[in-house]
């Protein structure tokens, strides 16, 4: 015997599930300094530097150069130049699967951008390393155009600015191809210097390992963004080796300064004049 449903009875239409209003997602960021939460549109607009603190945040090659040039005075050097596979190099996955993968994500073709431009009128060569590419470590097209742009500033007699962003040293996937760009960066300048060139160094967070060792710490004027981790081996290496407690601050702009590593500590807003004061003074 069939059951006969109720003729009174309805069936409810299910409601379609309410999508719950949120805020999207990379509108706000943490402030490592202060912890505060910050408007991003906000950070962006100061310069990559929290409003409430004036902590630095990381800043893209392209802001650096937004922040630090006359506008469209920017012009790119060996911009075609781009990472080989020499060793046929597997880690987690192929070095060439790496490049590519980190050109994706960045926008970047390196690690290292050259070229050259005008720093309120003054014309200059100009190369930043980003740590966004795999660390900004110093494979051998970083080390090419640095090298390249070390030696156009020779040529043509003008000032040299290098902002380095770079956790990493040598890139281990090019073996003794990354390796010895160390030595030849730091040979360029030293032929730059011998011509009587300035070389302004800035160290940005982080500089480390092979940059810190080579290129970075060889300006002839030498300035530190605040609070930038700076140095050769991480502070847990260094403990380990010396087998003494570390200051809290080691390794940091202030420290580095105290005794007499760098010159000058100069916060984002004032960096474009004070290149621009110190190329005067030296007459370039």
């Amino acid at each position: 015997m069939s059951s006969v449903e109720p003729q009174n009875s309805t069936t409810v239409p299910e409601q379609p599930t309410r999508r719950k209003r949120g805020v999207p997602e990379g509108l706000w960021l943490r402030c490592d300094g202060c912890g505060a939460t910050v408007f991003r549109k906000r950070v962006d607009q100061g310069q990559r530097l929290c409003p409430e603190c004036g902590h630095h945040f990381y800043a893209t090659i392209s802001q650096r150069i937004e922040q630090l040039l006359d506008a469209g005075s920017f012009e790119e050097w060996c911009a075609e130049l781009a990472s080989v596979d020499p060793l046929g190099f597997v880690d987690k996955k192929p070095y060439r699967e790496r490049v590519a993968a980190e050109q994706r994500k960045t926008g970047l073709r390196e690690a290292c951008v050259v070229g050259r431009g005008y720093l309120r009128g003054r014309p200059l060569v100009i190369g930043l390393t980003d740590s966004a590419f795999i660390m900004g470590s110093m494979g051998s097209v970083v080390g090419e155009k640095l090298t390249r742009a070390i030696e156009a500033a020779t040529e043509t007699k003008l000032p040299l600015v290098i902002v380095s962003g770079s956790g990493g040293g040598a890139r281990m996937h090019e073996g003794i191809f990354s390796l010895m760009q160390m030595g030849k960066v730091s040979a360029a300048l030293a032929r730059f210097h011998e011509a009587g060139g300035l070389y302004i160094s800035v160290l940005t967070n982080p500089t480390m390992g092979g940059v810190a060792a080579s290129f970075a710490s060889l300006g002839d004027i030498i300035i530190a963004e605040p609070k930038a981790l700076i140095g050769f081996a991480g502070p847990r290496v260094v403990k380990a080796t010396v087998k003494q407690p570390l200051p809290d601050d080691f390794q940091t702009s202030e420290f580095l300064l105290e005794h007499g590593f760098i010159d000058r500590i100069v916060a984002r807003p004032q960096l474009r004049s004070e290149i621009a004061r110190i190329i005067d003074y030296c007459g370039h």
